[in-house]
């Protein structure tokens, strides 16, 4: 049996921590930022988890995470 593929677009953004959760970076911080308040910038750093409603299919894309 061969063996699966995990989607390269996932492998690039999402990462399993230990636990078993996945995180995730911020949406909306790439670009026309001008229009953007200082705040909304400061939010959108670091990382934050999947919603549980997501996790699964973003677990069908990387089968051996």
């Amino acid at each position: 049996m061969p063996k699966m593929k995990t989607k390269s677009g996932a492998k690039k953004r999402f990462r399993v921590r230990a636990s078993g959760s996945i995180k995730r970076s911020m949406a909306f911080k790439r670009h026309i930022l001008t229009k953007k308040t200082t705040k909304n910038k400061r939010q959108l750093r670091g990382i934050t988890g999947v919603h549980e409603s997501d996790s699964a299919s973003v677990r069908a894309m990387m089968p051996y995470a």
